[in-house]
């Protein structure tokens, strides 16, 4: 028997915008598993050859195929619309879902610039629709009962919130999804594209720094692995009075955050070792609590809470390590949304929550290179 799938659900219609790496080794074999909660309508990408690929392989009739993201949202028949675009056009697209009274889901970062921050949380509620924000590493169980230790700790000594993988593709290539890539985007998306983020850059980083392709390449890391790091830990200890300093080296970026009576490091950095060293990690009370992630590529993958403490009676250090599901974070993430649309559940990670991010980020940047 099928347990925990009510036939009296209401099944949410879903148009994807963006049919890439991340829409094909997750959101879509994720809400095809969850096909008693969601069913996907249609799809859309500037690449005819993806959509052909996507289409074969995940049985997406050819007639609800698009090249324009404003003809799908146009759709009657669609309640939610995931946003699994190139990160310049996520704004736009957020926008343009918002205002044919659609439901969002936007993968992360929402947006690179406050400015587009602003517009994406004027659309929410100029339309009355959840804007949701794909933080999915704060769904994850073991995360959320972190948080309750965590806040009701008297006093914290020190934390670390630590990102330190592999490039994607190690994990994908293990993945089992079979992702594939093709040539065929047109020139005209693909100066569209560069032209909207180096507006962005110019925005957030000035026309001098953004001038400096180490100083976008940094900023970029920080919206793009870097977000579910600051949004977590935000969740976690609140945020940070201010950035006491910051450097990095490529890749590699650290950050020293104030937050008055402890301070919390931050590291991040991408390399060519197949590893992944994902963690958050707070000292107070006498204890140790931390949440371990493994790759999202790879469905199943435990994220385990690990609390380590002196034994009072004992005085023996012991461990105690707490893995509340195999279920991913992205299932769960799902199963929250869905929640949220059609019974008014709550929602975390939205369109203000995600605002904070940037202004993080633009503290970070500051301190690695003043304005």
């Amino acid at each position: 028997m099928n347990q925990g799938v009510s036939n009296e659900e209401k099944v949410v219609r879903v148009g994807i915008i963006g049919a890439g790496e991340v829409a094909q080794t997750t959101h879509i074999p994720t809400l095809i598993f969850l096909s008693h909660l969601y069913k996907i309508v249609a799809l859309c990408d500037v690449s005819k050859q993806l959509l052909d690929h996507c289409s074969a392989k995940f049985s997406i009739a050819r007639e609800n195929l698009y090249l324009e993201s404003s003809e799908i949202v146009k759709r009657s028949d669609i309640d939610l619309i995931l946003i699994l675009t190139a990160d310049e056009y996520h704004s736009i697209t957020a926008i343009q879902s918002a205002d044919a009274g659609k439901h969002v889901f936007v993968e992360k970062p929402m947006t690179l610039t406050l400015s587009e921050a602003q517009n994406v949380a004027e659309a929410q509620k100029r339309n009355n629709v959840i804007i949701w924000v794909g933080y999915m590493r704060r769904y994850s169980p073991a995360f959320t009962e972190a948080v309750k230790i965590v806040r009701e700790m008297k006093s914290i000594q020190y934390a670390r919130v630590r990102d330190i993988i592999g490039y994607n593709g190690l994990f994908v290539e293990q993945s089992g999804t079979f992702p594939v890539r093709f040539s065929d985007t047109p020139p005209s998306a693909l100066e569209e594209r560069s032209a909207l983020g180096k507006t962005a850059a110019e925005e957030v980083l000035g026309s001098k720094r953004a001038s400096d392709p180490n100083e976008v390449s940094t900023w970029r890391l920080l919206c793009s692995l870097g977000s579910h790091d600051l949004s977590a830990m935000r969740e976690l200890l609140g945020p940070p009075k201010r950035v006491i300093g910051a450097g990095r080296h490529g890749t590699w970026i650290t950050a020293l955050f104030d937050y008055g009576n402890f301070v919390t490091t931050y590291e991040t950095g991408i390399d060519t070792v197949g590893a992944f060293d994902a963690h958050l990690e707070v000292y107070g009370d006498g204890k140790r609590v931390r949440v371990d992630y493994d790759t999202p590529y790879v469905k199943g993958l435990p994220i385990t809470l690990t609390i380590g403490q002196n034994e009072p009676s004992t005085g023996c250090y012991s461990e105690r390590i707490i893995r509340p599901t195999y279920e991913d974070c992205y299932t769960v993430q799902f199963k929250a949304l869905h929640e949220a649309i059609t019974r008014k559940g709550p929602t975390k990670c939205t369109p203000e929550d995600a605002t904070q991010d940037l202004r993080i980020i633009s503290l970070v940047m500051d301190a690695i290179t003043p304005p």
